[in-house]
């Protein structure tokens, strides 16, 4: 068997990966990639005069640091800012989002309905569920209308089976005073009201942070298949790899299941995730919603719970959009039926009609979301501790099984590096 090693061996050539590596390029360092290129669910792909990213990406640097990084190798003129618009289709109305901002843009009964069960909601110290959370802050007509139809869309499971704290920061909570305010007053209570994207496409990133590294570190098309703690070793489809630090962002289940000499087999079967199917879709013309940047859809009667249109994003003149079908871990689809379903969605909700698909490409994301559990922080702390006392850190949004955005597990692998 070949042998090599290294100081610091990367799992995952993702924006996490990328980031530590960029700390440490000085330093003998390695990354591993199972797939044939870098970028994880930040890859792009270019078909038939479309761009189109892995998932729907929308960039928002906040941190100083992770900001100046990329505007010392990325030109303005790469980019694109804008100002966010993201509308509700909800029955035949298309509303501002969030929902429960916006309810004044229902029809009479259903805003009357809103705004009584929100002005009645029975808050509590203490909530049981997620679920149990959008009930106590927002009533049960905004809860049934769009919060719970749409998160369990989204997650594909019992909201019940949620943490409260599910979506943390991104949650766009508003208070009594701050909704009825937005009657006549533009809310923003979103974590970010513009976003940056560039011209083509997220790679553009993953260039950036690649673009001072040595090819020499960089090794695609090699899986991990088994992870020694104690021995301090990997072993891939190609070699054995010995490891003074061990820094991981593959998700964290996959990751405890490598292990070889300590047992996580029963923390494992507590973790849940959903996977969603993205299906990438070009067509011939542009549609008449030219100022959308992406729209949430609660209703049963879409098998989507969001698209988002690329198109108004980059200015293009032919209808480009990704959409988003949520499933649970264990089920299985059919794209050929989805993509039937999801085009008749689209016809429904006006967004085509005599549109002629020219190209599309479907691609599945598993893990999507994690499904967060705070009963599950300590054990997961526990081993986390356990695991840095062999050298071996778990980071980023799949590494750290959490709901974070791009830049977070950015700020995660620049921690570590500045910490080891």
């Amino acid at each position: 068997m070949i042998i090599a090693n290294c100081d610091y061996l990367v799992l995952g050539g993702g924006v996490s990966g990328l980031m530590f590596a960029n700390k440490n390029k000085d330093n003998d360092v390695m990354i591993i990639e199972k797939e044939n290129e870098l970028g994880g669910y930040c890859r792009t792909v270019y078909q038939d005069g479309y761009i189109w990213d892995y998932a729907g990406h929308f960039f928002h640097f906040a941190n100083p640091q992770i900001k100046n990084f990329f505007e010392t190798k990325i030109s303005s003129d790469q980019l694109i800012v804008k100002e966010k618009c993201t509308k509700i289709f909800y029955k035949d109305k298309i509303l501002d989002f969030p929902f429960q901002a916006n309810i004044h843009q229902l029809g009479k009964n259903d805003f009357i309905d809103c705004l009584y069960d929100l002005y009645f909601k029975e808050e509590k110290e203490i909530y049981s569920s997620f679920l149990d959370m959008l009930y106590g802050k927002f009533g049960r007509s905004i809860t049934e209308m769009f919060l719970k139809p749409y998160n369990e869309k989204l997650y594909a499971c019992d909201l019940n089976n949620l943490d409260q704290n599910a979506m943390g920061r991104f949650f766009p909570y508003a208070n009594f005073e701050q909704i009825v305010r937005g009657f006549k007053e533009n809310y923003h209570g979103s974590y970010n009201s513009h976003f940056l994207y560039p011209k083509k496409g997220a790679k553009v990133f993953i260039d950036a942070l690649t673009d001072e590294l040595s090819n020499d570190i960089i090794h695609l098309s090699e899986e991990v298949l088994s992870i020694s703690l104690k021995e301090k070793y990997v072993i891939t489809n190609r070699r054995k790899i010995t490891f003074k630090y061990l820094i991981n962002t593959i998700p964290f289940n996959k990751f405890l299941n490598m292990i070889t000499d300590i047992d996580y087999s029963e923390v494992v079967k507590n973790l849940s995730w959903n996977k969603v199917l993205v299906l990438n879709l070009g067509f011939d013309k542009n549609t008449e919603f030219n100022d959308i940047h992406w729209a949430y859809f609660p209703e049963k009667s879409y098998n989507f719970y969001r698209v988002g249109f690329y198109n108004n994003i980059l200015n293009d003149e032919r209808l480009s959009l990704y959409v988003e079908i949520g499933y649970s871990d264990k089920d299985s689809f059919d794209i050929h039926e989805q993509l039937d379903k999801t085009l008749l969605g689209l016809r429904d909700s006006g967004i085509i009609n005599d549109h002629k698909l020219i190209s599309y490409i479907p691609i599945t994301m598993n893990p999507a979301y994690v499904h967060i559990d705070s009963s599950l922080n300590d054990t997961k702390q526990s081993i986390k501790n356990e695991l840095s006392e062999f050298g071996v850190f778990t980071i980023g949004r799949y590494g750290d099984w959490k709901y974070c955005s791009i830049e977070d597990s950015m700020i995660d692998a620049v921690n570590l590096a500045e910490k080891i």
